[in-house]
């Protein structure tokens, strides 16, 4: 397998010259979503924490980029994603198959051992082969690893404490690619409601820490009660994994 690529690298955009207006795209007309793409290699899996963190993290990332923003050259398509609902699908990439899906517009950020790709949204159906090909079912990670830092619900642990923090419903069983989509959901309302509101001096602080989030994944019930007025609740609709509406994280900073 060859090297990952760096935390950051970006491909080209569907708002290039040569690209096609949006509204031609086909699939256009039904819903749009995020895909996400984590590097899966046996040889050396993350844990399912860094895999969720690191979701996390592209994610802001993608949404803070400057071509993501105002009149930038993504900015079009993320707009008309958050214009419905806000879909991501995290899907498992090996080998050759994980470099072939940079050609397509996103970042890559890496945690704790663990490569994820944000990609620019796109109509969920039809997509790039590239994408296409990618698993989607049964993505799983270990649930620990002997090098993953100890993070605890306060936001201390062994690692320097992150600006923002998701913690996972604990007794919930999702699958480590369910629980990345929902933890990059509660770290991108957090990064969401910090820019409404203005607040300058903890986005600054959270952009030079490269948009870093800290994940419990560990929260006792009593821990998780204890979270109850967290600023960012994210409750998932229930379509897959979860029966009805239910709530899967809680972030704060």
């Amino acid at each position: 397998m060859t090297d990952p690529v760096a935390p950051g690298d970006s491909a080209g955009s569907p708002a290039g010259p040569d690209a096609v207006p949006l509204d031609e795209l086909p699939g256009a007309d039904g819903p749009w979503a995020m895909q996400l793409a984590v590097r899966y290699d046996k040889a050396a899996l993350p844990s399912h924490a860094a895999v969720c963190a690191a979701a996390a993290r592209a994610v802001v990332t993608l949404l803070a980029d400057e071509r993501a923003r105002s009149e930038g050259e993504w900015a079009a398509a993320v707009r008309r994603w958050r214009d419905g609902r806000i879909r991501k699908l995290v899907r498992r990439a090996r080998g050759i198959r994980w470099d072939r899906c940079h050609e397509l517009p996103g970042v890559t950020v890496d945690q704790d051992g663990a490569y994820v790709r944000a990609f620019v949204p796109l109509p969920a159906r039809p997509l790039p082969p590239a994408l296409d090909e990618l698993q989607v079912s049964g993505t799983e990670f270990p649930r620990s690893t002997d090098a993953e830092p100890a993070t605890t619900p306060d936001g201390t642990g062994n690692a320097p404490r992150p600006v923002v923090t998701v913690a996972l419903r604990p007794g919930l069983a999702l699958t480590t690619g369910k629980a990345a989509a929902q933890c990059a959901h509660a770290a991108q309302l957090a990064w969401e409601h910090l820019v409404l509101a203005g607040e300058s001096t903890l986005l600054r602080a959270w952009s030079e820490d490269d948009w870093r989030v800290g994940i419990v994944d560990d929260a006792t019930p009593a821990q998780w009660a204890d979270l109850a007025d967290a600023p960012i609740h994210v409750v998932d609709a229930g379509f897959t994994e979860v029966d009805g509406p239910t709530e899967t994280t809680r972030a704060w900073w």
